[in-house]
């Protein structure tokens, strides 16, 4: 886009736009119980029993958005829901992300380089393992689980059980760290190493263990209620675009306010309704994109050889797919070869 990229740890993105806004606006730890309308305004109900009212809420709230259920429970009892928008969000891998301390270049010259180092490893057992250094010189990590189909269903119904969201908190994370802390990554140091090294340089408190869900919901609004980001649209972070759809929907919509005639509810429809119209094209061409991005993996184990020529040498960490043809030929390629040496 002729503009430079950078590789910005979450923290420190979080750090950078905390500093944008006057501390006074930003209320943590509020659990939204409801969100009403009355008398041409929006109102949100908190846990603490406080309101807050305005001409719109705009639901930014993630994958398991508060606001979106109660916009939907409002919608279900009109039966206006769409059947699609029923259905619990689909996941068909789950994620260690990490960060590491500030690393001593010396030690990890890897982040020396003005550039950032991504790698991607795909190894057996259905892992792929990423890691990224960046511009704080730390050195970030990805682990990808890929579920069987049973497993993702199974995964669901104890979700549910316990009434948790895509956090699985501390001890998740710790048992799937021990899980994959042999698996080896390469760093350009000569040195062997692997995410265990990684993940003792790493505050326990920044590894967490996430589900990658993946859905677009085809209701994003209703009345003076919006949604933006994930609460609409959760796509799997293999193609890049998660945080970025959120950011442009985001721009979308604060275009849309500002031109915005009156605050009357026809108006306030009529942005919702561009707004949603500009925005799913983008979506669903990400959405599309990083599902492709996240099976690649499997499309490279397709790589048959032929059979009556020499067999190439097997490099990389993904082991091909068995090929019967190939199996016929080569049967018969050696067995020529051998008959060829003994005469």
């Amino acid at each position: 886009t002729g503009y430079g990229q950078y590789i910005v740890a979450r923290p420190k993105y979080y750090e950078i736009m905390l500093k944008q806004i006057p501390p006074h606006k930003i209320h943590f730890g509020h659990r939204v119980l409801n969100v009403t309308e009355e008398n041409d305004k929006a109102i949100v109900h908190l846990s603490n029993s406080q309101t807050y009212e305005g001409d719109i809420v705009v639901g930014a709230d993630g994958a398991y958005s508060a606001v979106r259920q109660r916009m939907y429970e409002k919608l279900m009892a009109k039966g206006e829901l769409p059947e699609s928008d029923h259905a619990e969000l689909p996941f068909n891998f789950t994620c260690l992300v990490g960060q590491t301390i500030v690393l001593d270049p010396e030690e990890f010259p890897i982040i020396k380089d003005p550039l950032c180092s991504f790698r991607v490893v795909h190894g057996e057992k259905s892992f792929t393992w990423i890691t990224f250094s960046t511009a704080q010189n730390t050195l970030c990590f990805m682990v990808i689980h890929h579920l069987s189909k049973k497993t993702n269903r199974a995964a669901q119904e104890q979700r549910f059980r316990n009434n948790e969201n895509s956090e699985w908190g501390a001890y998740p994370a710790q048992t799937m760290c021990e899980e994959t802390r042999d698996f080896p990554i390469e760093l350009s140091d000569g040195k062997t190493r692997t995410l265990g090294d990684l993940y003792d340089l790493t505050p326990k408190e920044l590894i967490s263990k996430v589900m990658l869900e993946e859905k677009v919901f085809e209701t994003w609004y209703h009345g003076r209620v919006v949604l933006m980001g994930d609460a609409c649209h959760k796509l799997n972070p293999s193609g890049g675009h998660g945080a970025v759809t959120a950011m442009h929907d985001a721009i979308a919509l604060a275009n849309l306010i500002y031109a915005m005639p009156s605050r009357t509810q026809e108006d306030i429809t009529k942005i919702f309704e561009e707004y949603h119209k500009e925005r799913i094209p983008a979506v669903m061409e990400s959405y599309n994109n990083s599902q492709l991005v996240s099976k690649l993996a499997k499309t490279v184990r397709y790589r048959p050889q032929v059979g009556f020529l020499p067999q190439i040498p097997l490099q990389g960490t993904i082991l091909p797919f068995v090929s019967s043809s190939e199996q016929k030929a080569r049967a018969l390629f050696l067995e020529k070869q051998q008959r060829a040496a003994s005469v």
